[in-house]
């Protein structure tokens, strides 16, 4: 007797129907019934189910993806039944592709709802496959283009189109028709200012503006028990308070069609629109912050951004952390007391009443007392900072520079070792790419081109440029082992050959340069020489984080040194 498998799928989910009547499983019941008319025994562990994914969706569809492994090494079943075409998706190249591979792997398959059998054994079975997918691809862009233009009517008469926002409560506005049960039919939802929830963003768009850190901000709302936007024990977290402090509708601005998705590569994806195609709309009876409070908000956002710690190409090095924007002082918290274990921190010291100095000292000693840390050394900020940095400046060596510069060149040797044909393999490809295009610029130039090849251009160029850049990434990745250990040692040195006077041009960097060079913290030894407290530092750093900052060495890192 011949096994059949059943595959089911719908796009979206139906809401207020019980389960024994979605759609899937009259598809499965349906496919049932067939495969017993037919004679042929369904495999009830090859029932696949694809519930509310878009038919233009190959990559993130469970179902589907299992279905297509069972084929290899040899199918488990002969026969695969489905509704229609449309069900096993409805992007023409992705259903053309699958339904071959399906074939190739000797599963017949047949369609319930016109009692046909799928071939692809000559030309005319392929062109109706194609004619088949092109028409339900099309029905689907018009059912997205529907959706599109219904929430751009929305959105232009100040609707709700997306999901809930905190700080405001979403109304539905019912007309005077009925749904079939006897209840008010809802026509759409506005948005209407929750007092309470508004209270709660002014004040964190007010702490922001003061200075408070996004940390903090979530301490202090968790400590007063204040409910987070979706509730539950998790309680305020940064991310959250991120969003909100760029969220333009507290300013009463509603701003739509900034994103569009799109499909590549099988499944959906999301790019962000061009400004000049972003739907601005005024809505001042929706506004929580002034104007005012948002500028300061923006200001401080702005200079935060700026602190980021960069390579020369823009590249991200590093975050500031909360410390680095609102020390003035190089050292607080770096450095450490290995009497007590505490950050030694910068205050200020008025001598005599004449002038003002600053000094590090013991933050335990500071504020908990003798009792907790006797480490009573004060000493003046300038003299510490200029004793640690000249110290680390003599400590940069060439020589463990070369050493970390060969290690890291030596990584990258080895990178290129795991993939030898990598290189062959995509200029294979390239040419492939080169040749499929030029056969189809051709067909199109002599008229006989369609929307499906104008598509497929567009794929093929995609790839061709993803192919092309990892051929300059593989380049860069050779050039590099023919670089002079020598002299990009000496390169490096010279980028660090007068830390005092970098490190004092602004300490926000200064700061985070320190953390990447250091492992862990300074540590500070009280002394007493000559009847002078002091201090005694010991601190181990790595020179490889110096060199993730260099374009030649992007892909490694390098030694480390003390």
């Amino acid at each position: 007797m011949m096994l059949a498998a059943i595959y089911a799928r719908k796009s979206t989910e139906q809401v207020g129907i019980g389960d024994e009547e979605k759609s899937v499983t009259r598809q499965i019941e349906h496919g049932r019934a067939y495969a017993g008319q037919k004679g042929w025994s369904i495999a009830e562990e090859h029932i696949y189910c694809d519930d509310g994914i878009s038919g233009a969706e190959f990559v993130k569809r469970p179902a589907f993806l299992r279905l297509m492994n069972c084929l290899k090494p040899r199918p488990p079943f002969q026969i695969l039944i489905m509704s229609e075409e449309s069900r096993l998706g409805r992007e023409a190249i992705q259903v053309s592709y699958a339904f071959k591979q399906i074939l190739d792997a000797g599963v017949r398959v047949f369609f319930y709802m016109t009692d046909q059998e799928r071939k692809l054994d000559n030309a005319m079975d392929k062109i109706m496959l194609s004619l088949t997918n092109f028409s339900a691809e099309m029905e689907r862009e018009k059912a997205s283009q529907r959706t599109y233009d219904a929430m751009l009517r929305k959105a232009k008469n100040l609707h709700v189109v997306g999901n809930k926002v905190f700080g405001y409560d979403n109304v539905p506005v019912f007309g005077k028709d009925s749904n079939s049960d006897g209840t008010p039919r809802r026509q759409h939802v506005i948005r209407r200012i929750n007092p309470i929830q508004a209270e709660t963003v002014r004040k964190i768009f007010e702490l922001y503006a003061s200075g408070f850190g996004l940390a903090r901000i979530a301490k202090a709302l968790n400590e007063e028990r204040i409910v987070p936007p979706h509730g539950g024990n998790s309680g305020w977290c940064p991310t959250a308070l991120r969003d909100i402090l760029q969220r333009d509708l507290y300013r009463g601005i509603v701003l739509w069609n900034r994103t569009q998705v799109v499909q590549r590569n099988g499944t959906r994806k999301q790019r962000k629109r061009p400004e000049s195609e972003w739907l601005r709309m005024e809505a001042p009876e929706l506004r929580i912050i002034s104007d005012v409070l948002w500028e300061q908000v923006e200001d401080r956002r702005a200079k935060n951004k700026r602190a980021y710690l960069r390579s020369n190409d823009g590249r991200l090095l590093s975050r500031p952390t909360g410390e680095d924007r609102r020390s003035n002082y190089l050292l607080t918290s770096i450095c450490k007391c290995v009497v007590c274990g505490g950050s030694l921190v910068a205050i200020k010291r008025t001598a005599k009443r004449r002038y003002t100095r600053t000094v590090y000292r013991c933050s335990y000693h500071h504020k908990r007392g003798n009792a907790i840390c006797t480490n009573s050394v004060e000493l003046r900020q300038d003299i510490l900072d200029s004793a640690i940095l000249h110290a680390m400046n003599e400590a940069v060596d060439e020589r463990v520079l070369e050493a970390s510069v060969i290690q890291a060149l030596d990584r990258i040797k080895k990178d290129q070792k795991k993939f030898p044909d990598r290189r062959i393999a995509i200029k294979r490809e390239l040419s492939l790419i080169e040749a499929r295009a030029r056969c189809m610029l051709d067909l199109i130039g002599e008229g006989n081109g369609n929307t499906l090849m104008v598509k497929e251009l567009d794929d093929l160029s995609e790839r061709q440029e993803t192919l092309k850049q990892e051929l300059i990434r593989l380049d860069e990745l050779e050039n590099v082992t023919d670089l002079d250990a020598k002299r990009l040692a000496k390169d490096l040195k010279s980028l660090v050959e007068d830390l005092p006077a970098l490190f004092s041009r602004h300490v926000p960097l200064a700061r985070q340069m320190l953390r990447k060079l250091l492992d862990g913290h300074i540590l500070c030894e009280p002394i007493m020489e000559d009847g002078n407290p002091g201090y005694r530092f010991t601190a181990t750093g790595t020179f490889d984080r110096l060199l993730t900052g260099m374009k030649v060495v992007n892909q490694s890192g390098g030694g480390q040194g003390d």
